[in-house]
């Protein structure tokens, strides 16, 4: 079975950060009754809202009241309520499509691939106006807060902060967004940008990880809250999303899932809703395989995976990451920090679902981009396009059957449908900061920093 391409013309330790050992995202605000977190390293149990457990570094996961999911009458990802940790219903239309394909699967030979489109789609129903699934993160992220603090604070390599962006404008709630100047032109929106979005722009030799730095010390200052990247269950939990449509269109679980990944954060969300999945007892009883894709040059945990370890050793595979990073295609799939080794990581995914990882090169990326867009049909971004060479390499490889039940996540994409229906607007930087350390009151003061 396998692919050429020929057939027609026509893709742990070093993650922890200097977290305070019990900041609050929302303060110490009851779940209320609707779910309760349990860190997955000493299995100790919350009923409050937190970022991190003070016993390890394990990541905490929701444990909902209610076992087996029942859908809401709502829109998007609303639909999805009861395994949101929030308690008002989303009314956005925002959410994962999920669609049998018909085109790319005829070309790779896989009868069952099935696709969830996490962008803007119209005509298959979908609304992501940011065209990221990003988006599925930071609704549930800003309801969640809503009310309980003036100001988020996060780091962005862009489409994150577009996300956001996009929610703050629609909800005024004021997000300080950091974001490399590499990630500037992924700035711009559907609608004129709000007051509320403040975006700290990092200089010319800064990478995401220094915006987490210095996002993590804005967060200090009084009035702000972090935000919480991957430890912030409302942003896995929106994510996990794609999981949770995917078992519902299918009627069953996948036997197999696919997504390119940088920090990680959507694979353990898709391995977190699967257990939920399996725990309801209507999907099956199997955990799909993740199929988890980094793009070469730069992959520390598809190397650090290969090698057979649980720790990232920076000098071997990483070794001069933002030289690496620079020459990425889908130079956005880059953590220096990635949540791989920790307890409920990545490692542990891949562990639990027996799955496995690949490094995509530059140019089997965009031969996969030109691929998909040519059999489905509409234009997706280099990070997804990655995981669609992933998908190729396993078929290749004989990884995946052609009866087998696959779900490939495509994280982002429309852009071009989007502007046919909206006109884009850039979101200027209200500061400038010349690195992770400058002095934390100019850049409030909107002042351009050197």
């Amino acid at each position: 079975m396998a692919y050429s391409g020929k057939k027609k013309s026509q893709k742990g330790k070093a993650y922890i950060r200097k977290i305070k050992p019990l900041i609050m995202i929302y303060g110490t605000r009851s779940s209320g009754g609707k779910y309760r977190l349990v860190c997955a390293g000493c299995t100790n149990i919350y009923n409050e809202d937190r970022l991190k457990c003070p016993n390890d570094s394990g990541l905490l996961r929701t444990d909902y009241t209610n076992k087996r999911i029942v859908l809401k009458d709502a829109p998007g990802m609303g639909k999805f309520h009861d395994w949101l940790p929030i308690h008002e219903i989303m009314t956005t239309d925002s959410g994962p499509v999920t669609y049998r394909s018909m085109e790319l699967s005829a070309e790779l030979g896989l009868n069952n691939l099935f696709i969830s489109f996490n962008g803007y789609w119209p005509e298959k129903g979908a609304n992501i106006k940011t065209c990221s699934f990003k988006e599925l993160e930071a609704f549930p992220t800003v309801q969640k807060i809503k009310g309980g603090y003036n100001s988020l604070v996060l780091a962005s390599a862009g489409n994150t902060a577009r996300a956001f962006s996009h929610v703050s404008a629609m909800t005024g709630v004021d997000v300080y967004i950091v974001v490399p100047s590499t990630g500037m032109p992924r700035m711009w929106l559907p609608e004129e940008p709000s007051e509320s979005i403040h975006i700290i722009q990092l200089g010319k030799n800064c990478d995401y990880t220094d915006s987490c730095h210095l996002a993590e010390r804005i967060a200090d200052l009084p009035g702000m809250v972090a935000e919480g990247g991957a430890r912030n269950v409302a942003r896995r939990d929106g994510m996990g999303t794609v999981m949770l449509d995917a078992a519902v269109t299918m009627k069953r679980m996948p036997d197999h899932y696919f997504q390119a990944i940088g920090s990680g954060t959507g694979g353990i969300a898709a391995w977190e809703a699967s257990l939920r999945l399996r725990e309801d007892g209507n999907f099956g009883n199997e955990l799909p395989q993740l199929h988890l894709s980094q793009n070469l040059p730069f992959a520390p945990m598809f190397n650090a995976w290969n090698a057979g370890r649980r720790e990232i050793i920076t000098d071997i595979d990483m070794p001069d990451p933002k030289k690496l990073i620079h020459e990425m295609y889908a130079d956005i799939l880059s953590n220096r920090e990635p949540p791989y080794s920790v307890p409920g990581g990545v490692y542990d995914a891949l562990i639990s679902t027996r799955g496995t990882m690949y490094g995509i090169s530059n140019g089997e990326t965009k031969k996969a981009q030109q691929l998909f867009e040519r059999y489905e049909g509409i234009d997706i971004f280099p990070p997804a396009a990655v995981a669609v060479a992933s998908l190729i390499e396993a078929v290749n490889d004989h990884k995946v059957d052609s009866e087998d039940h696959i779900l490939l996540n495509i994280t982002g994409g429309g852009v071009r449908r989007l502007e046919q229906d909206y006109s884009l607007h850039k979101i200027e930087p209200e500061s400038f900061a010349e690195n992770a350390n400058v002095p934390l009151e100019e850049i409030i003061k909107r002042k351009v920093l050197a």
